[in-house]
Formats: structure tokens, C-alpha cells, sequence
């Protein structure tokens, strides 16, 4: 436990990329296969189930620490990091030794036998196990007992400074780990062993990603539009259709095996060709008459979907890529030849969907096509260099996303809320309204899109127009007008004002407008049928 916490306070304490590597393959290089297990699991985002909800834990932390519930609050609201207010507010113990008990033997043997148990139970041995560690050591155990732990290491580092300390390629590590990793001492050996491991397991394979386009290509910066194939950028779920060894698994980019949400999708198995691995996306409707992402989201809870959801919200797999064919991995191969695959699938079966090329003589058609995606249902374009390999991760210069411009419409700050973690000390979450029959309408928060020098100025403003209080979040006098982005607007029933945002965010203060001069709920509800005819 003791080297995982200095792990976890290294990682904390540089922004720097490669000390953080260095850090973690540091970690792997020293610690039991065991170990290392849990660590890579909890480090790449696993969770340990719920051993207690934050109100036993801030209940237990004020028993023990004698302060009183309202005091252990108003701490957690001050310091925005429930792990580390309860660390900080567990008294010491000055009669008691550092526990030297390994990461494994904690969880394995103390925290996961401690489901299902009594709250008395629970609360002594998790006591007891506070007391046997500084305050170093109860975060990084809070940390696992709350799930959240976010400690300033991406997972593909984690998995990088894996395959250092492995002396294993990246790509073949990565692939390893994604379709599900145990923490166990076997499993991490299989997933650093040299030479092959389990050739014939089905798997996906690590997405290849793009980086955003700012600003419009131009012959003199891209070449030839005819250099690049340019695609649709749809708005659905990524995911891979795997077919090996008679087993048909769908995948999504966020490592989910979603194969029994998507019947539709798992039917193409048995008419693909045994050691097919396609990229591609989900979409709800139709290739041709896509339905907004707000109805594919109907879907991506259930399990299993009722045969009525199955009617009211189909779906299809739009297939752009091959990575695997005739269970020859073809990802080295360029997209040119890899699209002449798929499209000999597309020929042999006529149920499987692929994504239509967009023809463009120039950079300026190029531009009026992603000019008219959004009317199409699309969220723009996707360049992606004819010669190009599909590469693990975020490339740069082979692939790039061209997104129509996102909505925007002006809206005044109402409320707003201290952040989290770094930012714990700021408010930096805001919530922003609109007009509606003379009075400010909330409609969506957004809490990213300004600097730190803007969110310190907007943070004394909040402090010094504070008008009400509720809780953690501060009404603040109605004045100061933002330009709100988002990419799409539908019609809700769980927001008071009638309508839900996607992805809202804070894209410059509008310091040449008054809150009268702010847009209102109407000018929001204007952009709603052109949604709904999606």
C-alpha cells in the first residue's frame, strides 16, 4: 500500500507526461504481479463495488472525528474532494504503525469481503483500517472506497509505462487489455507476457482516432482533395462487429460488449466470413434518415430491449473500415486497399451497410458538403489520408474530424457552484438562463470553455454578487451575458424549461450585451424542428 500510495501522490504532483510515465513504469518494474493488477485495474478506470454510499462515510468520519455532520459538509464543499476531506479529517493515530499490508491483500482481504455486511461491520473495519494509514494512505484508500479515482494519468500512459516495464509492444498491450481485463495475478501475467497469448480469443481492436480540423483545408496546406477520402462524420456509437470462431461481438470505443443491446447489429454475424473485425458506428433509423442521437440513447441503457423499443428506436451498423480479414490482421494495410475490402463485403452482403464516400473536386466543395451536414443528420465530415494505416489512438495528420459549427445562443449567468479537485477553490460550474415571458428561464450548465485567468476573474464576480445561497450553489445578480455552444437541442420533459442541450459549453463573455439584451427561450425552441426533422 505504501508504494501505491507514493505512486499515486507522484502521479499528483507533476503535469509533466514523461515523469508520469516514469513513475508508473517504476511502479510495475517493482511490484508483485498482484499488485500491479489492482493497480492497473483501479489506474485504467475499474471500480471496486460500493463497500459505502458518501453519507455513511461522511457519518462515519464525524463519529470518529467529533465534529458534527453539518461541519464534515461544509468541509467536503470547501475542499471539493470527498476522499481527501475525509482523510484529512480522520484524527490521527499516534500509538499506531504504518500498515505495511500490499494493495492486493487491502482489497482482496479487508474492503471486497465487506459487501453484503452489516453498516456496524463496515464502519469498524473501515476505521480500523483508516487508522492504520497516514493521511497519504486514507486518500488512496478513500479513493478506492468512492470510485473516483482520477489522479492525472490517462489510461493509454498507464498502458504505455505497462509495456516499457513489460518491454512489450504498445499496440500489442493495448489490444491485450481491451475486451475486459480481471485483476488477478494470472491475468496480469498473460497481459505482459512475451510472444503470443491467446491468439484465437475474440477481441477488439484499439480505435483509431482523429483530431479536429480548425479552420478550412486548403490545396496549399493538404494537397489534392483526391489524396484523402472523405466520409460522413455520423452521430452514433463507435463500435467494432467482431466475428471469430463462431462468436459475433459488438464493441464499443468505451470497451463495453454491447452485443444483446444491438440484436440488429449481432445478425450480421452469420453472414460475415468467420475472422472479421469491422469499425464502424451505430446509428438509430437509417443510413439515409439517421434519427437524432437523443433517440439512440433510449437504447444504450437496456440490456435487453423490449420488442415495442426494437420497433420504436432500430438500429444499423454503418461499417467504415476492416481491421481484420479472414483473420488476418489488415490495419497495416492502407485505406485505400482496406475500403477495397470492405467494399467486396458490401457487394457479397447486401445487409451490411457501409459509409457512403463524399465526392469533392476541390476544398470548396469539400466545404459546402460539411456546410449541409447537419440538414442530413451528420455532424460533419471525416478526411482521412488514402494511404494512410489504422494506427492505435489519436494520429496526427492521417485522420481528421471536420465538424459543422455548433449552435450557440446568448445567455445570462444565473448560478454557480465551487468545481472539483484542482479547481475546488473556484466556482467554475455555472448554470445559464434565457427569457421566457419576462423572466430568466434556466436551461443548460456548462462548466468548460473558459481560461483560468477568465474563471479566476468570474469567480471574485460570483463571490462579490453572490444574491442567495442554496446549499453549495450560489445565485448570483443576473447581468453578465455568456455565448452558451451545443450541438443539438430536443424537446425534454425532465427539464423545467421543455428543452435538453447536448454537450453545453462556455464559448466567450458577451461583454458588449446587458441580460435584457440576452436571447430567449423561444430563439432556443426556433432550432428545435430542425432537430426533430432529423
Amino acid at each position: 500500500m505504501k508504494r501505491f500510495t507514493q505512486l499515486v501522490l507522484a502521479l499528483d504532483a507533476t503535469t509533466k507526461s514523461e515523469s508520469k510515465l516514469r513513475a508508473l513504469e517504476a511502479y510495475f518494474r517493482t511490484v508483485p504481479a498482484r499488485d500491479a493488477a489492482w493497480a492497473l485495474h483501479v489506474l485504467t478506470g475499474g471500480k471496486l463495488a460500493r463497500l459505502a454510499t458518501g453519507s455513511e462515510l461522511r457519518a462515519w468520519v464525524a463519529a470518529e472525528s467529533g465534529l458534527p455532520i453539518w461541519l464534515v459538509e461544509e468541509s467536503y464543499a470547501s475542499v471539493g474532494d470527498l476522499a481527501e476531506t475525509l482523510a484529512l479529517l480522520v484524527p490521527d493515530d499516534a500509538h499506531a504503525a504504518q500498515s505495511e499490508i500490499g494493495l492486493a491483500d487491502l482489497i482482496e482481504t479487508r474492503l471486497l469481503p465487506l459487501r453484503g455486511r452489516t453498516e456496524d461491520l463496515r464502519r469498524d473495519s473501515l476505521v480500523e483500517s483508516w487508522h492504520a494509514l497516514d493521511i497519504a494512505g486514507r486518500f488512496v484508500l478513500n479513493k478506492l472506497l468512492t470510485g473516483s479515482f482520477r489522479v492525472g494519468a490517462a489510461r493509454t500512459q498507464v498502458l504505455k509505462a505497462l509495456a516499457r516495464a513489460g518491454n512489450i509492444e504498445d499496440d500489442v498491450l493495448a489490444r491485450r487489455f481491451l475486451g475486459g481485463f480481471e485483476p488477478t495475478e494470472a491475468a496480469f501475467l498473460r497481459l505482459v507476457a512475451r510472444g503470443d497469448v491467446e491468439p484465437d480469443r475474440p477481441r477488439p481492436y484499439p480505435f483509431c482516432l482523429a483530431h479536429p480540423i480548425v479552420g478550412h483545408p486548403t490545396t496549399e496546406t493538404w494537397g489534392e482533395p483526391s489524396a484523402w477520402q472523405i466520409e460522413w462524420k455520423w452521430d452514433g456509437i463507435r463500435a467494432q462487429l467482431v466475428v471469430k470462431g463462431g462468436e459475433v461481438l459488438v464493441w464499443t470505443r468505451g470497451e463495453e460488449l454491447v452485443t444483446h443491446r444491438f440484436p440488429e447489429v449481432a445478425r450480421l454475424g452469420p453472414e460475415l466470413p468467420d475472422g472479421i473485425a469491422l469499425d464502424g458506428e451505430i446509428l438509430a433509423g437509417s443510413r439515409d434518415a439517421p434519427l437524432p442521437f437523443t433517440a439512440l440513447q433510449k437504447r444504450i441503457g437496456r440490456e435487453r430491449p423490449t420488442a415495442k423499443l426494437l420497433k420504436e428506436v432500430p438500429v444499423i451498423f454503418v461499417a467504415y473500415d476492416v481491421l481484420e480479414h479472414a483473420g488476418v490482421d489488415v490495419r497495416s494495410r492502407t485505406m485505400r486497399e482496406r475500403r477495397e475490402i470492405l467494399d467486396s463485403l458490401t457487394a457479397a452482403i447486401p445487409n451490411l451497410c457501409s459509409s457512403p464516400l463524399v465526392e469533392a473536386a476541390t476544398w470548396e466543395d469539400v466545404g459546402r458538403e460539411r456546410d449541409r451536414a447537419r440538414s442530413l443528420g451528420r455532424e460533419g465530415l471525416m478526411l482521412k489520408r488514402r494511404d494512410s494505416t489504422y494506427a492505435s489512438g489519436r494520429v496526427t495528420g492521417t485522420w481528421w474530424k471536420w465538424k459543422v459549427d455548433p449552435y450557440s445562443i446568448d445567455a445570462v449567468l444565473l448560478y454557480a457552484q465551487l468545481g472539483h479537485g484542482r479547481r475546488s477553490e473556484l466556482h467554475t460550474d455555472y448554470t445559464f438562463g434565457l427569457w421566457h415571458e419576462g423572466r430568466l428561464v434556466p436551461f443548460a450548465k456548462a462548466y468548460s470553455g473558459l481560461t483560468d485567468q477568465e474563471l479566476s476573474v468570474l469567480d471574485r464576480h460570483v463571490r462579490r454578487n453572490t444574491t442567495a445561497k442554496h446549499g453549495p450553489v450560489r445565485e448570483v445578480k443576473p447581468e453578465l451575458v455568456f455565448e452558451v455552444a451545443f450541438e443539438a437541442v430536443q424537446p425534454s420533459t425532465r427539464h423545467k424549461c421543455g428543452l435538453a442541450v447536448r454537450f453545453p459549453r462556455i464559448l466567450r463573455q458577451r461583454t458588449d450585451k446587458t441580460a435584457e439584451q440576452a436571447d430567449s427561450l423561444e430563439s432556443l425552441k426556433g432550432l428545435v424542428s430542425g432537430e426533430v426533422a432529423r
